[in-house]
């Protein structure tokens, strides 16, 4: 076990699988007692026993990303649980329904807008004052590489994820004197449930997201998850308002 966050606590959302699942083991590990949110009850409680088994602790706290009331409770849960809040990983998210401007309906943009992009407003808007009340602390939004190299047939989720990154900008500027750091990590083909729900989970279409990157292969969770637990550590402690590539060099491209 490291010690990264020895005495902290983190939270993240979307936690019951892929990267969100990932960086929650992966900030147990550094030593913060973890709640693991998401809607998903199995999965989610499957993540805590991962962490439990390695030795570190956490809790399963259900919330659904598009309650304000359940966002509320959540880090309110945290707090009595725990005692504090360092650390946020604002991760739930949805890739919409693979439609174009025209395509697109106002009730899946409605709703894409409302998980992506209002979660991460409702998350930061309780999570914010609870790092002030701790101290200080560090958030990390999930963005996505779509938002600067966008995919086509992904309005919703394009529109969104950039969004997403002028959020996590302005907030970084409202409270960097208050101690409270804000970044976005913007994933590249990540190998995760999600994109295996895309690609209809078939190897060889998973394979072809890795072959227009200069690193020639799709990323792992882990591997996200360990750039989201870098910018909310102390090793980053003057970085705040940036737009974080995970995207094997994609990019560049």
């Amino acid at each position: 076990m490291g010690s990264l966050f020895e005495g902290q606590v983190a939270l993240v959302t979307g936690a019951a699988t892929g990267i969100g699942r990932a960086a929650s083991i992966r900030y147990a590990a550094e030593g913060a007692r973890v709640a693991v949110v998401d809607i998903n009850a199995p999965e989610a409680e499957a993540t805590v026993r991962m962490i439990s088994e390695a030795g570190g602790e956490a809790v399963f706290i259900r919330a659904d990303m598009t309650s304000s009331n359940d966002i509320a409770a959540m880090v309110a849960e945290t707090v009595a649980r725990f005692g504090r809040l360092d650390a946020a990983f604002n991760n739930a998210g949805t890739p919409g329904g693979f439609t174009s401007a025209v395509d697109c309906t106002e009730e899946e943009f409605d709703q894409v807008v409302d998980l992506n992009l209002k979660s991460v407003w409702r998350c930061m808007k309780h999570e914010i004052p609870a790092m002030i009340a701790s101290g200080g602390g560090a958030i990390v939004n999930t963005a996505s590489r779509a938002a600067q190299r966008p995919a086509p047939h992904m309005v919703s989720y394009v529109t969104t994820k950039a969004a997403v990154i002028g959020m996590t900008r302005s907030a970084a500027l409202d409270f960097a004197v208050q101690g409270v750091r804000v970044n976005a990590l913007l994933p590249g083909p990540t190998e995760t449930p999600m994109l295996m729900r895309g690609t209809v989970g078939l190897a060889q279409d998973l394979s072809r997201f890795g072959e227009g990157l200069p690193m020639k292969r799709i990323g792992q969770p882990h591997e996200q998850a360990d750039v989201a637990v870098w910018l909310t550590s102390s090793q980053s402690s003057f970085v705040t308002g940036m737009a974080v590539f995970a995207d094997g060099g994609g990019h560049l491209v």
